[in-house]
């Protein structure tokens, strides 16, 4: 698990003309809105070799067609961020790769929608996915915390990676993925840079629901989250064996896992139990016993009842 999101990171790092971005965004500025007050969606376009790049304050929806990033300083979007079809969000740069000094970092004010086939990857940190333009892309020493005062609503997206990030609501992440492979698609932002397609959650608070279901992928973690409501997943298929790894959470209502296959395992994330204040149940159950870490581990439950 651990070695799969560096190496995502690394690829992806090493595709982009981080300084050379230029945005290509309709408007971004520190205004309200036209002189009636009225507040427009906005549009960035982009491809990865040449993404269109977020920075500053959006007022109103924000669109995302093609590739954008975020690494030009701080991008707020006072509305929803909007990925349509096939699309990619770049949120994970640790410096202001354009000026040379400071820092990115993203927040929406309203949800992040991720369409059909569009992959987001917000936030980094060292050690479990080291940030875009890390210079240390073994361990890492930068970090971007995204702040997204709504949902985080996928459906049928290809991929959704977030780290170290602060979630207002829910997360509602419904089909889509690469199919049961992890080949690299090549005509992907992940896969044509070496990456298999996959989604992971890490690091991260979680103030409202947490739903994952019907996705079809290579790997999919939910890992080292504080969830502060409910977390269900359910009815995920994954190619890699190590895959749906959910470890290490702690979990404020209840936990359900069920039909997910391989069956939620500690695998190699060197994890710990899952601590729940409510119910555990399914392959999440307090009654659960498997290997830590897989396949010779000593048995250990995958969830404990929070103290």
């Amino acid at each position: 698990m651990i070695r799969r999101t560096r190496v995502a990171a690394c690829v992806l790092a090493g595709s982009l003309s981080l300084g050379a971005a230029m945005p290509a965004v309709s408007v971004a500025n520190d205004g309200h809105g036209d002189h009636h007050g009225r507040h427009h969606t906005q549009i960035c376009t982009g491809t990865l070799t040449a993404p269109g790049v977020l920075s500053g304050n959006y007022w109103g929806n924000t669109v995302i067609n093609g590739t954008c990033v975020v690494n030009a300083g701080k991008a707020v979007v006072h509305g929803n961020l909007i990925l349509t079809s096939g699309s990619n969000l770049l949120a994970a740069f640790g410096k202001n790769d354009v000026t040379g000094t400071g820092t990115s970092s993203l927040k929406v004010t309203g949800d992040l929608k991720v369409g059909k086939g569009a992959t987001a990857i917000v936030g980094c940190e060292p050690n479990f996915f080291t940030c875009l333009d890390d210079p240390d892309q073994q361990v890492g020493t930068l970090s971007s915390a995204a702040k997204i005062r709504g949902d985080v609503q996928a459906s049928g997206a290809l991929a959704v990676l977030v780290h170290n990030s602060w979630i207002g609501g829910d997360i509602r992440q419904r089909g889509g993925g690469g199919g049961l492979t992890c080949a690299p698609d090549p005509t992907t932002a992940l896969g044509s840079h070496g990456s298999p397609t996959y989604s992971d959650y890490e690091d991260n608070t979680i103030a409202g629901d947490v739903s994952i279901t019907g996705l079809n992928s290579c790997w999919l973690g939910f890992i080292r989250n504080n969830a502060q409501s409910d977390v269900r997943i359910s009815h995920n298929t994954m190619a890699d064996p190590d895959a749906n790894e959910i470890v290490t959470n702690t979990v404020a209502g209840d936990l359900a896992c069920f039909a997910n296959s391989p069956a939620v395992q500690f695998g190699d994330s060197a994890g710990m139990s899952n601590i729940v204040g409510g119910n555990a149940r399914g392959q999440c159950g307090f009654n659960v016993l498997i290997p830590n870490p897989e396949p010779s581990g000593p048995l250990t439950p995958i969830s404990v009842p929070a103290p």
